[in-house]
Parts: structure tokens; C-alpha cells; sequence
């Protein structure tokens, strides 16, 4: 990977994808990942808000999108792994069963999709700063930005709780059935698009270490941010899947 701006990346031809930059988000660290894995070449930009010239290529304000030669911009995470399968066909990160497609995606939906586990995190990091208690989650600038993005509305800080909690719950209790059966993946007996995500995710509640994921110390706080219950739900099997995913598949340290 290599970072360019956004006028090198317009010049250039093949795959190109930009990013949040300085902070491990999780939908571009899954997508970084997942081009990892399938060794794909491309070159980053690191998103910049109000960026006129980012919001003009991808049609959009956010980020992760793939640009691919002339193509549509990418932006939904299922979007940029089906181009990342269509480029690099032969490391497969979704089963070709049909069954075992069906339970990816939907369980993928589960951790990157709208009010999913990455989605009410967000939201858990911005209710209690929006609704005056600031000692915990993002700064309050920040609690702004994000709260727009997603949604925020007085009251929907528990709905976000109960749904972190069920899905921690759900991706766990997968893991913990997956052992019982002699594996160390979501999915039948190797590596896909699903232990990709869940490794990435759980930067939201646990920072890889600062030797492998510098970040400012405001925001690696408001990311550890948790209550009890979610503390509960959030079962060591889930870490001990993203540790050793990190070790023998992704990249580290990571390149923000």
C-alpha cells in the first residue's frame, strides 16, 4: 500500500481506495485487510474532511470507497469485498457454498451494517457526551460529527447498548461452537471475509497495542470506553480470534 493524494490517485489507473486516516476505523482497516490477504496492489488516500476534491471523485463524504479504473466508487462494505473477490479470484474470503455465503453475509451484516456492531458502538461513544455526561465516549466536536453521521437521537443510546451486547453475544457464542468443532475460524475450517471482519471491528472496544496501532490517547480512550455490560458480553474469545488473525493473516503495524 501506498498513501498519494487526491490528485496522484485521480491520475493513476487500477484499484485505489480511500480512507480514514489516524485512526483505526474499522470498515477501512477490514477493507485494507482484506486486500492484504488476496495481495491486490493499489494505492491509498487518506480522507480529509470538507475535501472538495475527495467528495467530487467518490461521490461521497466518507470513507472507506474502492476506485477501480473508471468504474462506479465502491462504498458499502460488501460492495468492496465482492470487488475485492472479482479482482483476486483465486484467494477466496466468501465460501462458494451457498449456505456458507448466505450465513457470511448475514452475519457480516451483523458487525458492519447499518445499526450493526460497528454502527451502535458509534453511537455508544456519542450518546453520553450528546446528553451532557463528557467524561466518557468522544469529545463533544467529535460526538457531533459522528451523531449526525449515525443517526443520533435523544433515547437511542440503550437501543445501541442492547444491540452491541446482543451481537457480541452472537459473534462469541459462533467462535465458542467453532472451537468445540476443532476450529479457529467463523467459517468451516479456514480464513474469510467474516474473521477479517470481527478482527477489525474490535479495535472499537480494545486498540491494538500502540506499537501496532498509534493513535491520538483522546481517541484510543473514547474507543476502550465501556460499561459493565458490555464489558460482560464482550467474551476474551473475541480478542484472542482478533489476536491471532492479526498474527497470521494481516498486516502490523497498522499503516494509518
Amino acid at each position: 500500500m501506498e498513501f498519494v493524494d487526491v490528485e496522484e490517485a485521480r491520475k493513476r489507473s487500477g484499484l485505489r481506495l480511500v480512507v480514514v486516516g489516524g485512526v483505526p476505523s474499522p470498515w477501512g482497516e477490514a477493507a485494507k485487510g482484506i486486500l492484504h490477504v488476496k495481495k491486490l496492489a493499489y494505492c491509498a488516500v487518506r480522507l480529509t474532511p470538507g475535501n472538495a476534491a475527495i467528495a467530487e471523485w467518490t461521490r461521497q463524504e466518507s470513507a472507506p470507497v474502492a476506485m477501480y479504473e473508471d468504474e462506479a466508487p465502491r462504498g458499502g462494505w460488501a460492495e468492496i469485498l465482492l470487488l475485492a473477490e472479482r479482482l483476486e479470484p483465486g484467494v477466496r474470503l466468501v465460501p462458494e457454498d451457498p449456505a456458507q455465503r448466505a450465513e457470511l453475509f448475514g452475519l457480516a451484516h451483523e458487525i458492519c451494517g447499518e445499526m450493526g456492531l460497528g454502527w451502535c458502538r458509534r453511537l455508544q461513544g456519542v450518546a453520553r457526551p450528546l446528553e451532557g455526561d463528557e467524561s466518557v465516549g468522544f469529545p463533544k466536536p467529535i460526538a457531533a460529527y459522528l451523531g449526525a453521521k449515525y443517526g443520533y437521537r435523544p433515547g437511542i443510546g440503550a437501543e445501541a447498548d442492547a444491540r452491541v451486547q446482543q451481537v457480541l453475544g452472537l459473534l462469541a457464542a459462533r467462535l465458542q461452537d467453532q472451537r468445540r468443532a476443532g476450529s479457529d475460524y467463523y467459517l468451516g475450517d479456514r480464513l474469510s471475509a467474516l474473521d477479517i471482519y470481527s478482527a477489525t471491528f474490535m479495535a472499537l472496544f480494545a486498540p491494538l497495542p500502540p506499537e501496532h496501532c498509534a493513535m491520538p490517547d483522546a481517541l484510543r480512550t473514547a474507543f476502550e470506553t465501556k460499561d459493565e455490560a458490555t464489558d460482560r458480553a464482550l467474551d476474551p474469545i473475541l480478542l484472542e480470534h482478533r489476536d491471532r488473525i492479526y498474527a497470521e493473516h494481516l498486516a502490523l503495524p497498522l499503516e494509518l
